[in-house]
């Protein structure tokens, strides 16, 4: 039985801010960053994991990864794979470790890495994908991964076991389905606060045509502005004539799209503050963006501001724009005083943010029980390739339902992973199936070769050919 017996990380960073990718009214300057992590073990059994920043402290992150995944070592990978709960809470149980959180910043970030690359080599010792071996386990193995501490107040495990006891007899025909049709997905690639007019209306022209339906913008750093950018979004999604060719429009009071403020095409806009504004500010500012009709507003105050959130959203809802978050809700309690505080309509779980699957399922359990729609944040590199797995889950296993929720698509650095994430003809991702990629995070060497920091071969040309 394989062993693990160390781990090796690498601080990645690709210098995005150079192209304005990633901008926004909070994150001005991002350098997409991976802290990125393998688990080795005594036989060729390994796990790949990582976690997002956008660039400098990210080697603060790869520093903290290398002590929680300490914890680890010595451990036998099938006593870790048959309690995977059991596995979290032990990973999270270093008393010192657990004083510089608890359970949020770095230091869990950098749990998210380890969980996740433990995850990943589950998988991969199953010779499945990550959703599938997830959506695979019996209700009981899927309740006994998740992370429960500090919930139980808003759902029970008993509670939980009845709703995937529920679901458990049709998993078969919805993965079926997203097999054949793919999982809903949103882009947010045309609206980066930095880019022109010019380039945001290209490519949202071009995002219209590869067959997505739901667009972000970013938005906060002058609502005149914003207003500009949102009406020539907003001229191009509601226009038939760039449709792909044989598309019809859609039903803006279909099921799918009710009450999502869709135009006349179908097509929906939700705008993203992250995180700039006090409570206040965000909904007179948002009040003012209502010409361009957007379904939600995305980070409109601090991210642990669980009464401000509500604020705004008791606010907005007789404009008719909802209040989503979650990016960076750095734990599954911040989730659950959301959902109770009726705080959110759609909850934005993160790959990342969180520390891993495990706490992510947690997440998921509570959201479907309070239904609330999922539409996870992948804004950033590697994000989409793991939240795929993240939304199979949540619609195969869990909620049952993909017919108004989306996954975020960003279209870059999806190169540097051996198994790239990909969307079809109908602006939807296509469903992981090589049984090899586990959680579908491994990076090229010659990318790392190239981009890590500070002295990968891009960083140091960038120097002038000076290591550090």
């Amino acid at each position: 039985m394989p062993k693990i017996t160390g781990c090796e990380t690498h601080d990645v960073r690709f210098p995005t801010s150079l192209s304005g990718d990633g901008t926004d009214a909070m994150n001005t300057e991002c350098d997409y960053s991976s802290a990125y992590v393998t688990l080795f073990t005594d036989s060729d059994l390994v796990g790949h994991g990582m976690t997002f920043t956008i660039g400098r402290g990210n080697e603060i992150v790869c520093d903290a990864i290398k002590l929680v995944a300490s914890r680890l070592v010595g451990k036998e990978t099938e006593d870790l794979f048959s309690d995977m709960g059991k596995t979290w809470d032990f990973m999270m149980s270093d008393p010192q470790l657990r004083w510089i959180g608890p359970e949020k910043g770095v230091i869990h970030i950098a749990s998210g890495a380890v969980n996740n690359a433990v995850w990943d080599m589950y998988a991969r010792s199953r010779k499945k994908p990550l959703w599938k071996l997830v959506v695979d386990f019996t209700p009981e193995e899927l309740v006994r991964s998740a992370a429960w501490r500090y919930i139980t107040d808003a759902i029970t495990k008993e509670e939980a076991l009845a709703m995937l006891k529920a679901k458990d007899a049709t998993k078969k025909d919805r993965e079926a389905k997203v097999r054949e049709l793919g999982y809903p997905a949103y882009v947010t690639s045309a609206g980066w606060l930095g880019y022109s007019d010019e380039k945001v209306a290209r490519l949202t022209k071009e995002a219209v045509a590869a067959g997505f339906n739901h667009f972000k913008m970013k938005v906060g750093a002058d609502q005149a502005s914003d207003l500009r950018r949102g009406k020539i979004i907003r001229s191009i999604i509601d226009d038939p004539q760039y449709l792909p060719a044989n598309a019809t429009p859609r039903d803006p009071e279909s099921e799918q799209l009710k009450g999502k403020n869709a135009g006349p095409t179908g097509a929906v806009l939700m705008i993203d503050a992250n995180q700039v504004w006090d409570v206040n500010q965000a909904i007179d500012y948002v009040k003012g963006l209502e010409d361009i009709k957007p379904w939600f507003i995305e980070e409109p105050t601090a991210p642990d501001d669980i009464l401000g959130h509500a604020a705004i959203r008791k606010a907005l809802k007789p404009y008719g724009i909802g209040v989503a978050t979650g990016e960076h809700a750095h734990n599954r309690m911040v989730f659950k005083q959301l959902l109770q505080a009726e705080a959110i309509d759609v909850c934005q779980i993160d790959s990342c943010r969180l520390a891993g699957v495990s706490e992510v399922i947690s997440v998921l359990l509570m959201a479907a029980k309070f239904g609330v729609t999922v539409c996870p944040h992948a804004g950033g590199v590697g994000l989409c390739e793991y939240v795929i797995h993240l939304s199979l889950i949540d619609y195969i296993a869990i909620s049952g339902t993909m017919e108004r929720n989306v996954l975020e698509f960003v279209d870059h650095l999806h190169e540097h992973f051996l198994n790239p994430c990909s969307i079809n003809s109908n602006g939807r991702y296509n469903v992981p199936s090589n049984p090899d990629e586990g959680y579908s995070i491994e990076m090229h060497k010659t990318s790392i070769a190239e981009y890590e920091f500070p002295n990968g071969s891009y960083w140091v040309g960038a120097r002038g050919g000076k290591k550090l």
